[in-house]
């Protein structure tokens, strides 16, 4: 069985959401942050020296490390679940917009949660909010490339599932607040949430309980 190991409410939620829309037989092993250590006392550091999740470990022991990657694998796996399509220009555009998210929303939100940031917090929130201006106005239709949900969409809901922690407002941009409700009343994408020990909000956004 394949082994995704994550943090709880982290980018590694990304392919676990894949995993359950998909219906794949994936083992969730959850990190702790502070010791690097899973619940069975393994060493994730042996697994991945860089120490961030998430990581797949495929059935034949081979390591994927890197979001983007892992969740195309993982909607490569079952081709009919529609989440990574075949047709060659949607492809592209899939690919192009996961490494927008990773490279442009992902990075800096992430780097706005470490108080090594906090005297450049201002310049990563403006940069944030241009690159959620553009992203908002690439829909096209309920989500990203049309009418069906893509990796690229849960990718984008994950990133933005932070922004009530880094105090980021998605009122002021109508189509992302309506995508985070729609993509959050996903049964595959609550089963994941409530796994991961997150509680919803009538916004779309999930959070961990105190």
């Amino acid at each position: 069985m394949m082994k995704l190991y994550i943090h709880q409410a982290a980018c590694s939620l990304s392919p676990h959401i894949v995993a359950r829309e998909l219906e794949l037989d994936v083992h969730i092993i959850e990190v702790e942050r502070g010791t690097h250590k899973t619940p069975d006392g393994e060493d994730f550091l042996a697994i991945n020296p860089n120490g961030y999740v998430p990581v797949l470990v495929l059935d034949d022991g081979e390591i994927l490390m890197e979001g983007p990657a892992i969740v195309q694998h993982l909607a490569d796996m079952k081709p009919t679940g529609g989440l990574a399509p075949r047709d060659a220009h949607e492809r592209r555009r899939i690919q192009s917009l996961l490494n927008f998210v990773a490279t442009e929303l992902h990075k800096p939100m992430a780097q706005m949660f470490y108080p090594d940031y906090a005297a450049v917090k201002d310049v990563l929130r403006n940069h944030v909010t241009a690159r959620l201006d553009w992203i908002s106005a690439q829909f096209a239709g309920d989500f990203l490339i049309g009418d069906r949900l893509s990796v690229a969409d849960i990718y984008l809901f994950v990133c933005l599932n932070w922004s009530s922690w880094l105090n980021i407002d998605l009122s002021r941009w109508p189509r992302l607040e309506a995508f985070m409700r729609q993509v959050g009343a996903r049964p595959a994408v609550r089963e994941a949430l409530k796994a991961e020990g997150l509680a919803h909000r009538a916004n779309g956004i999930f959070f961990a309980p105190a």
